[in-house]
């Protein structure tokens, strides 16, 4: 019988019950699945005659998701952690046999660079940088006394940590799965379709400054959950795997469309603003064979190979229309010169549209692994050290606070203290809420250790075998995973349930009962989190916080000067990909219609126009054979913008608009002589003193000669 009711009318009566019926149905599978997940692992783990089933079953509890891709990403980066730390741990008591304190000094210091590194490279690649540390802990805190078994417990560590590992790869990929493939697809097409309906609705030229600046906050979150979906998406499919590299160059083209689509319209709306009406007029009707390239048929408006050849076939249209719009406006060079800068950026806009639908329509069309090769590209994250740096000092302290007091008191669970330390140390120090976080996770601790308390204590002395095992720990163990897939309301309560849970059900190869030992693990577990939460109140978290939102916006701002300044090949990529993961790592924590969500969008948008001008006239004075006099004022015209953005005030504002406006007159001199040279840098110089000029963005505050920029635009 089916759990969604197949009534329409009960649907339409009651959406809500289809709806909680559907992610009741996921729930439940993926709660399936866990405890298949934690069985089989523990099972297996004494079938080989490992020590400590209850390390697998950590294993599971931390690496299973609903998605299969992410339990293979996550799966992927935890074996290289768990191999590094095996490593590390065995080179240290190599070092410090003898010597507990700077064994234990030398050990803080590599967990707190390895919860730096969780920081630092986000996603799932700071699940590896988790478990080197935990695996450094976990191999050589039980043979601190005894340094010749740290080799066997290496090798018992990792052999359960990989077989849980395992186990929850395979049960994630075979039973059931959640495919992410499909969403991936999903998302891909929807943000394709809006992007040319955003690009269609436009034909009237002109768009709000607010509209556009919405519409360049959906293009960065798109451009940056696409990117994340296909990292995560080639570990569970070897077509997307095939794929992989194409899926990130359709990425980058959609991104550098986006951004000459918007500086197009930007300078529309600037000359409409500035009165000038007739070269905003031309250059709306140049744009007209494109948005009529854009709208065919209904039914074929979402079909790239259809907009690619109508593209295609529009491109050639535009150079001869260009010139009769060009005759009507002869008898003022200003406005020629505004219209020639919006008809490269047209030029460009087209061309990369074309690419982008024509690559979309070959993935969608062909199946498999493609032929030919692709230009090697990435997806570059930017990243600020400071936060990282905070989380090493942090973890550092923790764990060593922690060492110290248990040489002082020779606790013997001081280790499983210091255990669970690292692993939420690690886990909490990307959060932007790690003091609340870590109360919900040692609730769920508490929760997860109180029911294995009720297992251990009265009613597994009454089993005997693995199937009573199960019977007797299933029905409380399965709260966990159930209250996991309820993280939007009780975030951190279901892992933290499931982690208590192993941690005190403490399965063994043989099985050892020792009441006072699970209390004493019991209270170290949950002071190791107490003193985790302490560590974050000491020393706050600044992810999310204002200081380094500011922080970060200051790195956005200075893209402009690695688009001046960095080397040409691959720019184009690194400066879209590089401030699109910055732009979204600032607003994701920012109130949206805020004053400070507002300023935000504005310098994100001046930096894509002007960044992304200064790498194509780079590329114009690379490729262009420019007189010598010319290259020297473009060079100081570059840097003047890029000083600039560094550190923006009145006077730097001055100097740029000075050596733009000198670089653009002597090229205009020179023009008659150089024209297929000049005529390139000329319409990007054009360009970037538009968005100097541009009252409404974020240089307003430093623009001086307001009434001669009128003039001069």
């Amino acid at each position: 019988m089916s759990a969604v009711p197949s009534d329409p009318s009960i649907r339409q009566r009651w959406p809500w019950l289809r709806d909680f019926l559907v992610g009741e149905r996921q729930g439940w599978i993926f709660v399936f699945k866990c405890m298949l997940a934690f069985y089989l692992a523990a099972w297996l783990t004494m079938v080989f005659q490992l020590e400590q089933p209850s390390t697998t079953m950590i294993t599971v509890s931390i690496v299973m998701h609903p998605q299969s891709g992410m339990v293979l990403a996550k799966s992927f980066y935890r074996t290289i952690g768990t191999c590094t730390g095996s490593l590390f741990a065995l080179v240290l008591m190599t070092v410090f046999p003898q010597q507990r304190e700077l064994f234990l000094f030398s050990l803080s210091l590599w967990v707190g660079l390895c919860a730096g590194g969780a920081v630092l490279y986000r996603n799932f690649m700071s699940y590896g940088f988790v478990l080197a540390g935990y695996t450094a802990v976990i191999v050589t805190l039980p043979a601190i006394d005894n340094p010749y078994a740290v080799f066997n417990s290496a090798v018992q560590r990792v052999s359960e940590v990989m077989l849980g590992i395992i186990v929850a790869g395979l049960v994630s990929d075979t039973v059931l799965p959640e495919r992410l493939r499909q969403v991936l697809r999903r998302r891909a097409r929807e943000h394709y379709g809006h992007f040319l309906d955003f690009a269609r609705g436009s034909l009237g030229g002109v768009i709000p400054r607010e509209e556009m600046e919405q519409a360049h906050l959906h293009f960065v979150r798109a451009a940056v959950e696409i990117e994340d979906l296909r990292s995560t998406v080639i570990f569970e499919d070897p077509e997307a795997r095939a794929r992989s590299s194409r899926m990130q160059l359709l990425n980058v083209l959609y991104m550098a469309a986006a951004t000459s689509f918007q500086s197009l319209h930007h300078l529309i709306n600037r000359l409409k603003r500035t009165n000038h009406p007739r070269t905003a007029g031309a250059l709306i009707k140049l744009y007209a064979p494109v948005g009529e390239a854009l709208s065919p048929p209904a039914d074929e408006q979402h079909r790239p190979r259809v907009m690619a050849s109508r593209l295609e076939a529009c491109e050639p249209r535009l150079p001869e229309l260009a010139a009769q719009l060009r005759e009507e406006l002869r008898q003022d060079p200003e406005m020629l010169l505004e219209f020639d800068s919006g008809a490269a950026l047209l030029y460009r806009f087209v061309r990369e549209l074309r690419d982008f639908t024509a690559l979309e329509a070959t993935l969608r069309e062909t199946q498999g692994t493609l032929g030919g090769t692709v230009e090697r590209i990435s997806f570059r994250r930017a990243n600020e050290f400071v936060a990282p740096g905070i989380a090493v000092v942090r973890t550092f302290l923790t764990l060593a606070t922690l060492s110290t007091f248990w040489l002082i008191t020779n606790w013997p669970s001081g280790t499983t203290a210091m255990l669970l330390a690292t692993v939420f140390s690690g886990l909490l120090a990307t959060s932007p809420r790690p003091i609340p976080a870590t109360v919900n996770m040692w609730i769920g601790v508490a929760l997860g250790m109180l029911a294995a308390f009720i297992v251990v204590l009265w009613i597994l002395p009454g089993s005997d075998g693995f199937l009573m095992l199960i019977l007797a720990s299933g029905p409380l163990l399965m709260i966990g995973p159930y209250l996991t897939t309820r993280n939007a309301t009780l975030p951190g309560i279901g892992s933290g349930y499931m982690l208590g849970f192993a941690t005190i059900l403490a399965l063994k190869n043989p099985m050892v009962y020792a009441p006072d030992r699970l209390f004493n693990d019991a209270i170290a577990s949950l002071f190791g989190l107490i003193m985790c939460g302490v560590a974050f109140m000491i020393i706050p978290a600044v992810i999310g916080t204002e200081w380094l939102r500011r922080r970060q916006l200051q790195q956005l701002r200075r893209q402009v000067t690695m688009a001046a300044t960095a080397p040409l090949e691959g720019l184009v990529y690194r400066f879209e990909s590089e401030n699109r993961d910055l732009f979204h790592q600032i607003v994701q924590f920012t109130k949206p219609g805020s004053a400070e969500s507002r300023g935000q969008l504005a310098w994100a948008l001046a930096v894509h126009d002007s960044g992304r001008a200064v790498i194509e006239l780079r590329q114009d004075m690379q490729q262009a054979e420019l007189p010598p006099p010319i290259m020297e004022t473009l060079q100081r015209a570059v840097q003047s913008l890029a000083r600039l953005y560094d550190e923006p005030d009145q006077a730097r504002w001055a100097a740029a608009d000075r050596d733009v406006d000198h670089a653009l007159t002597l090229t205009r001199q020179t023009l008659p002589l150089a024209r297929a040279s000049c005529q390139p840098a000329l319409a990007h110089l054009l360009q970037l003193r538009t968005a100097l000029r541009d009252d409404e963005s974020a240089l307003a505050p430093y623009i001086v000669k307001a009434p001669e920029t009128d003039h001069a635009a």
